[in-house]
């Protein structure tokens, strides 16, 4: 019998998973789930390729954190085997608590929650099933180890998942920009007073990476459409949350019921077990089924979300850098209310607000630090003649106004 599972990946090849406490990881219910949850969530409705699963991502992700273990230990860096194990076991698991359609869930259906908690109480339970074999990867991915670089791994400006996902992202949907050399980034990195660093000849890789991390979140992860799609869904969701309120019997799965006709936050969680058991069966086509029946609803409101939401009648979206008035968002209220015949409570759920804001690169939070050839440190917003310290730092802010069109 091999030693190994072999995985084709279509953007980093063959991916070797070695039999053992890994594979176990790979092959867990709580694992597979994520193959029915896609990474990118709506993305779909702006790039048609993006519909590779939150699965494929941690496998990628846990190819990268094998490479990145390898060369280390070649420069001398003393890595454990069973550290490396368990930091393998760590990034495989990192998303596991992720819900259908990113972050939806957190603020409809469950509240006080985030998915990185529900992470770790599923890491529990599987870690409870394998006797404690998972004790030091939670350790690592709570930043409670004493190697604080191997947390970095998993969590850091320069992490595993981070070069993944803009990677993966990239190549399924299209936006070449976003493509990173992570294979360049892993071989420069190196480690220093326990923290991760990099070569002084990646600096020109790390200026491409926060580059193009910057451009793909405005172009594909808030891309205005995505956000007008979600906001369909987000109020689909309310609509329905507000109906089970008033006694209203809706269709939904079992797992998509508890959540619909129980207020779910993290105390409910902690303290009842069946919480963590039917968010475990929630994926993308609990969400999907129901909303397809929900186009039927006696209810014009959820009937009209679910029926945008199908058939891809997004929100129409204004972005501007400035808050939207008061009064331009209450006479759309109104106009919606007027035109449709219906209350103006109601017609609060055919539009929306959001506010976005997106740091680049934060000095302050978690910077990446070049290791010049003199061996002294310097941040990479010093290091680097191409990267303005002000431009990388500014944070940007976006106002979305997003309405039903007519």
């Amino acid at each position: 019998m091999a030693d190994s599972k072999i995985i084709n990946d279509p953007v980093f090849g063959f991916i070797k998973v070695p039999r053992g406490l890994l594979l176990d990881v790979v092959r867990h219910p709580l694992m597979q789930r994520l193959t029915r949850i896609r990474q990118l969530g709506l993305n779909q409705v702006v790039y048609p390729g993006a519909q590779h699963t939150r699965f494929q991502h941690s496998i990628g992700a846990f190819h990268l954190m094998s490479e990145a273990i390898l060369l280390l230990q070649q420069k001398g860096i003393y890595i454990f085997d069973s550290e490396a194990e368990a930091v393998q076991a760590a990034i495989l698991m990192h998303d596991i608590g992720h819900g259908p359609f990113s972050h939806v869930l957190e603020n409809t259906l469950i509240s006080g929650i985030t998915h990185e908690e529900i992470s770790l109480m599923m890491m529990d339970r599987i870690n409870r099933e394998k006797h404690g074999a998972l004790n030091l990867a939670i350790s690592i991915f709570k930043d409670e180890y004493p190697k604080k670089f191997l947390h970095q791994l998993i969590s850091s400006q320069l992490d595993m998942d981070r070069l993944d996902y803009l990677r993966r992202d990239s190549f399924f949907t299209g936006v070449t920009e976003g493509n990173i050399g992570s294979a360049r980034i892993i071989k420069m990195l190196n480690v220093v007073d326990d923290a991760l660093v990099v070569e002084s000849n990646g600096i020109y890789s790390i200026e491409n990476y926060l580059t193009s991390r910057r451009l793909m979140y405005w172009q594909v992860y808030l891309h205005k459409t995505t956000v007008g799609y979600e906001k369909v869904l987000v109020n689909a969701l309310r609509r329905a949350k507000y109906l089970t309120r008033q006694g209203v019997e809706l269709f939904a799965s079992p797992a998509l019921r508890y959540f619909l006709y129980n207020d779910v936050d993290a105390a409910v969680f902690h303290s009842h077990s069946e919480a963590l058991d039917n968010y475990a069966e929630l994926d993308d086509n609990d969400l999907w089924t129901a909303i397809k029946v929900w186009q039927h609803s006696d209810d014009r409101i959820l009937a009209l979300l679910a029926s945008d939401f199908v058939n891809r009648r997004i929100f129409k979206v204004e972005v501007s850098r400035d808050p939207f008035p008061g009064e331009r968002i209450a006479a759309k209220r109104l106009e919606i209310a007027s035109q449709m015949g219906i209350s103006e409570a109601e017609a609060a759920y055919l539009m929306d607000v959001a506010t976005v804001q997106k740091d680049m690169y934060n000095i302050d939070d978690d910077h990446i630090d070049i290791l010049a050839k003199d061996g002294t440190l310097q941040d990479i917003a010093e290091a680097s003649d191409l990267l303005n310290v002000e431009l990388l730092s500014k944070k940007i802010r976006k106002y979305y106004f997003c309405y039903q069109r007519f």
